[in-house]
């Protein structure tokens, strides 16, 4: 068996533990994520240590070691965290697991280093490294972990189904690695993933989409998604996505999978991107078209509105999926009600004035969801892409030119509402909102130039249809 003394010496914390183990002898290793990334070749901050013995008391010798002030304890749970150097090194005690149905928390005992690894989810995070100077580097791997780190392949040391009944949260796990990994699931796995996948119901909403995020955030996104589908999870977490699957023929029209599209698109965007919600804008930004679909003899399917119906739905699905009600979600359910704007205006004369709304409605975020569409445009016929793609390279030049010109982006009038009060001697008041409406409608179009003198004049002619005369006509007293 192949010694791993050298390659744990490169971490402080590992040599430090070494050293304090040489004046206290519980059997104590390194495990999990840890070890599998160390033999992965992946980088990793955090370090599980597990004790057959007193965990806490040897967390405690550590910081000490550390002089570490960043000590947690948890003495209900047996475990401690200390915080070194930027290392997360957490203590736990070796322990067996046992659960109820309706519950993913187990009951916890004492238990031996065999225990604590049956218990573990996968073999990949089942393997163990001994600290102990007599044994430092001895590699233990009870479920042929290495080999399946060799072959790429997820499996469980126990019975699958049993592993995913106990805590369903491994199901996620089970996808996640595969798509971070790039490995293969077992076939027992994806069998017992189907079985069990009613069991997901029992999972919080909160511990499923930190999952799904790194589902989403990882290298292989749309697989993710495929195996979510396959396996039956999906419906239980977005079942607007899965209801976009499928393609219906009728009188010989037909329309293209949208579900196979939308994964398209993710995986356009992760190649472009790294950016969380603009990979959520790509899952969702067809998220209406099963409820818009409707059938038209004789031009086939349309799905008119898809794009508002889906802005509307953001809020609801970040609400019960438990995302964040902020600017995350506004920046996402913008990208979703814009999408198809860039596309609808790439005629062959894109005027400034549509360029220009665009991007006073996209704001800041232009450049994300120009990102969107150019990964909105899939389509297997390679004439039609490219036909597709020269139309939206129109609107980026034009969307450059317009920026050169205007050197602004939220392009707002230089006279605001509390200048048009002073102007007239207005109170706040609905009149004050249609100048300044009328005002920045000029400046959009390209009508008036957004200059102070020019504004006033037009401002000064448009109040005189709503009865109103400015106390002073003096421009530079504004």
């Amino acid at each position: 068996m192949f010694n791993y003394a050298h390659s744990l010496r490169q971490y402080p914390p590992l040599m430090i533990l070494e050293e304090l183990l040489k004046s206290t002898a519980p059997p104590t290793y390194v495990v999990g994520g840890f070890v599998r990334d160390l033999l992965l070749d992946r980088p990793s901050k955090d370090i599980d240590i597990v004790c057959v013995g007193d965990s806490i008391a040897l967390a405690k010798a550590f910081a000490k070691k550390t002089n570490s002030r960043k000590l947690a304890i948890y003495k209900r749970f047996g475990t401690a965290m200390v915080h070194y150097q930027g290392w997360d090194v957490e203590f736990v005690n070796a322990r067996k697991e046992s659960y109820q149905p309706n519950s993913r928390k187990p009951t916890v005992t004492q238990g031996t280093l065999e225990d604590d690894q049956k218990r573990r989810d996968f073999t990949i995070n089942a393997l163990a490294i001994q600290l102990n100077p007599s044994h430092f580097g001895q590699l233990i791997d009870p479920f042929q972990g290495i080999q399946d780190l060799q072959d790429r392949l997820l499996r469980t040391p126990l019975d699958p189904a049993k592993t995913f009944s106990d805590d369903p949260l491994r199901m996620m796990r089970a996808i996640r690695f595969a798509c971070q990994l790039s490995f293969t699931l077992h076939p027992t796995l994806h069998t017992a993933l189907e079985k069990e996948s009613n069991r997901l119901t029992i999972v919080s909403k909160e511990r499923i989409i930190t999952e799904l995020n790194k589902i989403i955030l990882s290298n292989e996104p749309a697989r993710g998604f495929y195996l979510l589908n396959e396996t039956y999870l999906l419906g239980h977490i977005l079942p607007e996505l899965q209801a976009l699957q499928g393609i219906e023929t009728i009188q010989g029209k037909l329309h293209k999978d949208n579900f196979i599209h939308t994964l398209q698109v993710l995986t356009n965007v992760s190649q472009m991107s790294d950016n969380l919600w603009l990979r959520w804008a790509a899952l969702l930004h067809d998220i209406a078209k099963a409820a818009t679909k409707r059938f038209h003899p004789k031009i086939g399917f349309t799905f008119h509105g898809h794009e508002e119906l889906g802005a509307r739905m953001v809020p609801q699905l970040f609400r019960r999926l438990k995302l964040p009600l902020n600017h995350h979600m506004r920046y996402v359910q913008k990208l979703v009600r814009l999408h198809l704007r860039p596309i609808a205006i790439a005629q062959d004369t894109v005027t400034d004035t549509a360029v220009r709304r665009l991007m006073h409605d996209a704001g800041e975020h232009i450049n994300d969801l120009m990102t969107l569409c150019r990964a909105d445009i899939t389509s297997k016929n390679s004439q039609r892409v490219r036909k597709y793609l020269h139309n939206f390279e129109k609107v980026e030049n034009k969307i450059a030119a317009v920026e050169q010109k205007d050197f602004i982006r939220n392009l707002q009038p230089i006279i605001n509402g509390e200048q048009i009060m002073k102007i007239f001697d207005l109170p706040p008041c609905q009149q004050v909102g249609i100048l300044k409406k009328a005002l920045k409608e000029a400046v959009l179009d390209g009508s008036v130039p957004n200059e102070k003198k020019a504004l006033y004049t037009y401002l000064i002619q448009i109040a005189k249809k709503h009865n109103l005369s400015p106390v002073d006509n003096h421009p530079n007293k504004t």
